[in-house]
């Protein structure tokens, strides 16, 4: 099982936050790239648009449907420049809203900057109604880094940087990307706060935190939500997703496509697959969404027929028995 990429020390924590590219054929985002023969034949050609009956509103005045996008994929190999196909990356993020999706998350560290520029280059001027969510907090001093930086004023930089190359005046959504040893929770928090004082943001997010953590920054300045690493076998933020509910707040899992290592003929993911005539991707999102009303999977890809697969997931119904089989799979 791959482990959190942000550990406590500062020092563990300058390491390759999404370590899952390139990570063998058999996991989750392997599916998601299109390379696992686990994937099984269902028919995504007239995927349905998502309906307001899987709606979440943030901070109480953004409803989004709760299964979003991730536009971290749409990105260079690596997370790390222009995708090898702009022209395909556009596509997709047209089709994204062509879908009914109206959460996208994204982050300044993204490309560096890719992401948040050909979101504004295939979406500008935003459709009514779509939330676009990104994070500051973590830089990209090269390929295959990913080094925290919660000084204040660098993240008024980065919101001022990220409001630019999305040409927005106000970000709906903007999250600490992770947690600064080095720089005291409430300093990063305090400018995130006087950011939105100035009316740059809307809403304070987190992302990669625990729940002492969550309770300080709200301290601070109001948060609607919450992006930790969570899948159906990774669920070492259980603790996290509780809380959550119990406060209302967003939660949206990283990597949500988790735990399709090794699959076996009779691993619950496949029966309920096959059983269903989906993808196990397919089932690994609807059992999140059925986890928990304020779970908001954000699934990426830089692929239309895998993100026309995602969407179909919300329409997915598990049978209480295939639920519980699945839910097992963390023990």
């Amino acid at each position: 099982m791959l482990k959190d990429e942000f550990p406590k020390s500062n020092e563990e924590r300058n390491v390759t936050r999404r370590r899952f590219v390139g990570v063998s054929l058999g996991s989750g985002a392997a599916i998601l790239a299109g390379k696992s023969d686990l994937i099984f034949g269902a028919d995504t050609s007239k995927a349905p648009k998502l309906s307001m009956n899987t709606a979440f509103t943030l901070g109480g005045d953004l409803t989004v449907h709760r299964l979003g996008f991730g536009a971290m994929r749409v990105t260079g190999e690596g997370i790390w420049g222009w995708p090898p196909d702009r022209e395909n990356a556009l596509r997709v993020l047209r089709r994204v809203v062509d879908l009914g999706v109206n959460l996208i998350d994204t982050a300044d560290a993204y490309g560096p900057d890719t992401s948040e520029l050909l979101i504004a280059q295939a979406l500008h001027p935003y459709p009514k109604g779509l939330v676009i969510a990104t994070k500051g907090g973590l830089t990209r001093p090269a390929a295959g880094q990913w080094v925290p930086n919660g000084r204040p004023e660098h993240l008024k930089k980065a919101v001022e940087g990220s409001l630019k190359r999305l040409r927005l005046d106000r970000i709906d959504v903007y999250q600490l990307h992770t947690v600064d040893s080095k720089v005291p929770l409430e300093e990063s928090l305090g400018a995130l706060k006087e950011m939105k004082d100035a009316g740059k943001i809307r809403h304070v997010g987190l992302s990669n935190v625990d729940r002492q953590e969550i309770a300080r920054a709200r301290k601070i300045v109001p948060i609607v939500s919450v992006q930790n690493r969570y899948n159906i076998q990774d669920r070492d933020s259980e603790d996290v997703l509780v809380y959550c509910e119990n406060e209302h707040l967003g939660f949206l899992p990283w990597f949500p496509i988790g735990g399709g290592r090794g699959l076996k003929t009779g691993h619950p993911l496949n029966v309920a697959a096959k059983t269903h005539g989906v993808s196990v991707v397919q089932v690994a999102l609807a059992w999140l969404l059925e986890r928990s009303s304020v779970m908001l999977p954000i699934p990426g890809t830089s692929s239309l027929t895998h993100l026309e697969e995602n969407v179909a997931a919300a329409k997915l119904k598990l049978t209480a028995e295939e639920w519980k089989a699945i839910a097992g799979l963390a023990a």
